[in-house]
């Protein structure tokens, strides 16, 4: 994109910004005695129209914000970072599709570079050559080890460290410096997660290490034997390392430092709005976006299962505006 154009969709997005949901929106929401009351708020809003439910007002706003950023940015190779993660979910539900044989309409993501399908066909034909990289080496080694060992967890394993190194290189090669934080991030962030999951679950050393995608913040060897000791190894591992936050939002609980992760996004993207020039404030614009509906599911999902309003809003994320 030239000077010119970025100069323009920057304008676009600050006032698509002013339409963003705010922190006081959001304890309104939270607040609101049922989903419907929490619909007609948002539908003041202007999300959604009179009759939609939950999942189609969630799904046209998502739709809407990548019509948007293909719009400005003349396609969505700029954002190619955030659609790896659509990649590989797709890849591996096609490994298993194929595995399994199973027919489940709608499993695939449609804002991807490649298409569920297109892999599920190479695939059952048994033709992963036909696929390109980097998505056939993955395909190919999870499909096998799917079908030689039934292990489900690992063929998981295996497609997620796949994604994770995708989207650290996507943010490396990206020029930007936003993106390239982002894919850091999520490579350690997630790296985390991962760890501690093994961790609660007794995974074995060679599992975890498997699992774990290579970033700058640790070394994946050694944060797999730390978790492979059990989660106080682990805890102190991330103190040793400079992530003393994580560790102690990961000893309240797991969703606890999921919230934790979703603010510290916020708080990397929140400079971007007084930037006037180039892709980082649109991505930022995508990921506030992004987070913004990620809120509003979970308040829209407690609402509907009647959790009381304290519960509910211990999980709604900072919002970026």
């Amino acid at each position: 994109m030239s000077r010119d154009q970025y100069i323009y969709a920057v304008a676009r997005i600050r006032t698509r910004e002013l339409s963003l949901l705010n922190g006081a929106v959001m304890e309104q929401l939270a607040a609101a005695p049922s989903e419907e009351d929490c619909l007609r708020l948002l539908q003041a809003k202007g999300w959604g129209g009179r009759g939609q439910g939950a999942q189609e007002i969630l799904e046209e706003e998502e739709e809407k914000t990548w019509a948007l950023l293909e719009e400005l940015a003349g396609g969505l190779s700029l954002f190619a970072v955030f659609l790896r993660e659509n990649d590989y979910h797709n890849v591996k539900a096609a490994v298993k599709e194929a595995c399994t044989g199973g027919e489940h309409p709608g499993i695939y993501k449609k804002r991807a570079t490649i298409s569920g399908e297109e892999i599920e066909r190479a695939l059952t034909k048994r033709e992963p050559e036909t696929l390109p990289e980097p998505f056939r080496a993955t395909a190919e080694y999870a499909m096998r080890v799917l079908l030689q060992t039934r292990d489900g967890q690992r063929c998981d394993a295996i497609v997620d460290r796949a994604s994770l190194i995708a989207i650290r290189q996507e943010g490396a090669q990206s020029g930007s410096s936003l993106l390239r934080e982002y894919g850091e991030r999520t490579a350690a962030l997630c790296n985390v997660k991962i760890a501690m999951r093994c961790a609660l679950t007794g995974q074995s050393l060679s599992f975890i290490e498997e699992s774990l995608a290579p970033c700058g913040a640790f070394e994946e060897k050694s944060m797999a034997k730390a978790a492979a000791a059990g989660s106080e190894a682990l805890f102190a591992y991330l103190r040793e390392n400079g992530m003393e936050e994580a560790a102690e939002t990961l000893r309240i609980s797991y969703t606890e430092f999921e919230r934790w992760c979703d603010n510290e996004l916020i708080r990397m993207i929140r400079p971007q709005l007084t930037n006037c020039f180039g892709p980082d404030p649109l991505a930022a614009y995508l990921l506030a976006r992004q987070m913004e509906i990620k809120s509003v599911r979970m308040i829209l999902a407690g609402k509907r299962n009647a959790l009381p309003e304290t519960a509910i809003r211990q999980r709604v994320r900072e919002t970026y505006v």
